[in-house]
């Protein structure tokens, strides 16, 4: 069996729901959870942190901004050279915006686009440098219905992750031959999370019917599509609650 307290796992975007779920499963199975938010966010990390030791996990945490090309770059250097080395990799920052077409302004679009794709390409590249050294590792991207069908008032949120979805796709088929693990997460549904439970009540009331993601879920079945084996790997899976129209 792999001994996973050998290797790391960076998780981009790790917030107070899925990318904290990420980490906790990640940590329990022995990995060294390397934990990435936006800078000045780093007190947000409190809550994951003593969650983590709590499982006696290991942890550490990092403030960057996806979208800077040196910040990745030393991102990766530093957990390779200082941490352990790289053999997950999830990307998985929040970038959803609503605004009618006419309202979506040039900064918006741009901005929704190097959160959700940019950074993404800078994220996949990193990794698989260092994967390749080893022939193996996993990437895995999280996407969202809009990488599948472009809603009313989604233009920049959806554009920007059908350009994720297509990232994914290439990548796949340049690093799946060299052993390496690339996967497209399509989360197609409201997840519990503060936000959801403040601004739409009346979703966030079918939790107690399980009609809304949970977070621990979601990190179950990436953990299950990491852990694979090579002979039947899965590119992209669509998670969403049982009552959820698609």
């Amino acid at each position: 069996m792999k001994d996973f307290s050998k290797y790391s796992a960076i998780i981009i975007g790790a917030g107070d729901a899925t990318g904290s779920a990420l980490c906790k499963k990640f940590a329990l199975n022995g990995y060294k959870v390397c934990a990435v938010r936006r800078p000045g966010n780093l007190d947000k990390f409190k809550q994951l942190e003593n969650d983590i030791k709590e499982i006696d996990g290991w942890i550490k945490c990092f403030g960057v901004d996806a979208r800077e090309e040196d910040s990745i770059q030393d991102l990766f250097k530093q957990v390779e050279e200082e941490v352990a080395p790289i053999d997950v990799v999830i990307f998985n920052p929040g970038a959803n915006v609503f605004f009618p077409i006419e309202e979506t302004t040039s900064r918006v679009f741009r901005k929704v686009w190097e959160m959700a794709a940019f950074g993404g390409f800078l994220t996949g590249r990193e990794a698989a440098k260092y994967m390749k050294k080893r022939n193996k590792g996993s990437i895995f991207f999280t996407g969202a219905t809009a990488s599948m069908r472009g809603s009313s008032g989604f233009s920049a949120f959806s554009s920007a992750k059908f350009a994720l979805r297509a990232l994914a796709q290439s990548m796949a088929r340049e690093l799946g031959p060299q052993g390496i693990h690339v996967a497209h997460f399509v989360i197609d549904g409201a997840i519990d999370t503060a936000f959801i439970k403040e601004t739409f009540p009346d979703i966030y009331a079918l939790k107690e019917k399980d009609g809304i993601l949970q977070p621990e879920a979601i990190a179950d079945a990436y953990w299950f599509v990491h852990t694979q084996h090579r002979s039947a790997w899965t590119h992209e899976l669509d998670l969403r609650p049982y009552m959820e129209k698609f």
